[in-house]
């Protein structure tokens, strides 16, 4: 295979349709060679969220043209990847059997061995790709209906410390902007309106915050604003910004207290780093300004590195399910038979105790 490996990406999960090439040297080092997304938003504005059967028929019709588009880029045709990668899971199932079964396809077509990569997975080892952070650290992934405090071992190793027990953040922001009348996707929205709010106008409740498990809940959060808006009804702008930035506001104390006391949990259990340990936030939530300062703030104080990948690599994309499958590669791993299924629902972590927000099928994987 020469001194580098190189990857097709496929993803398919929810909303995006994507493709990318992606190198991997043998000292570690990645390269996206090309990354192409196309977004169903539009498709999906107008129901307020994402409706899976519109959803599977666009992956249809964009999957082949994306994947050759990404060819086209790195330069190169099929036979020269390495190795082909698809998610195969979690989320939603219609878009998962596209993607897998192009990436069967395509593998059985050029005889390339095929990665059936967690979606989670892609998340986690990101920061990996696009900062070469060593292992072990700690991961906050918010992303639509995952809320998870995740300690990533290793590839294939990962111990979920806590999970939402109800909503996830994502679905908490977009419920919210839905209630206010704000457009979808809501985490934009929210954060938009809350600019020209007072945040200390409403107090809103903090769900979980002083208990010593990492969990999290936000389902009273999201009924506390509810509650609020239905006592001021009609709401004015001016009422919408208040509510936004009081619930922004909570959200950040909430994790504030939450992650504080994962980064402590951390410390304690791996004292002796030869490097500075690390918090990667994943996911499209980590694009929300306040709550990206609240969690760099947090790692000032427990001495840690505060990593965020860039946005496109936060959200959904190939180039992160390419990495996943070069990590597991290159850590020795078999690559996937032909028959293997897509999974809706796919834990990281398969030991831990199930919960509602353990490896849950959400409107954003």
């Amino acid at each position: 295979m020469g001194s580098f490996l190189r990857i097709l990406g496929i993803e398919t999960s929810c909303d995006e349709t994507a493709a990318a090439i992606v190198t991997r040297e043998e000292n570690g080092r990645g390269e996206i060679i090309a990354d192409v997304v196309l977004s169903q938003l539009e498709e999906h504005s107008a129901y307020g969220g994402v409706v899976p059967e519109i959803a599977a028929r666009a992956h249809v019709e964009a999957l082949d043209t994306l994947i050759e588009e990404a060819l086209a880029r790195a330069g190169i045709g099929l036979r020269e990847v390495d190795a082909i990668a698809a998610t195969s899971g979690p989320g939603l199932i219609g878009g998962l059997l596209v993607g897998l079964m192009t990436g069967k396809a395509l593998a059985r077509v050029a005889g390339k061995p095929l990665y059936a990569v967690n979606h989670l997975e892609g998340h986690a080892l990101t920061a990996r790709l696009t900062d070469g952070i060593a292992f072990p650290y700690l991961m906050l992934l918010v992303s639509g209906g995952h809320t998870q405090l995740i300690l990533v071992r290793g590839v294939g190793h990962y111990e979920r410390w806590g999970s939402t027990i109800d909503d996830a953040l994502g679905e908490a922001f977009d419920k919210t902007a839905k209630l206010l009348g704000l457009p979808y996707p809501g985490g934009p929205a929210v954060e938009k309106a809350a600019l020209n709010g007072n945040a200390r106008r409403f107090d809103f409740p903090r769900p979980l915050v002083g208990e010593t498990r990492l969990d999290f809940s936000f389902s009273g959060l999201k009924t506390a604003v509810r509650q609020a808006a239905q006592e001021i009804a009609p709401v004015s702008d001016g009422d919408i910004a208040d509510i936004c930035a009081s619930f922004q506001r909570a959200v950040a104390r909430t994790l504030d207290d939450r992650v504080g006391r994962g980064l402590a949990r951390f410390k304690s259990e791996f004292p002796n780093l030869a490097d500075m340990p690390a918090l990667v936030v994943a996911g499209g939530v980590a694009a929300n300004q306040e709550l990206r300062r609240t969690l760099q703030a947090l790692c000032d104080k427990y001495g840690f590195r505060f990593v965020a990948p860039p946005l496109q690599l936060c959200t959904d994309n190939a180039a992160m399910i390419a990495w996943a499958g070069l990590e597991r590669m290159a850590a020795g791993f078999d690559p996937d038979t032909l028959d293997i299924q897509p999974r809706s629902r796919w834990p990281l972590d398969a030991t831990a105790e199930a919960l509602i927000g353990y490896g849950k099928r959400g409107a954003k994987a």
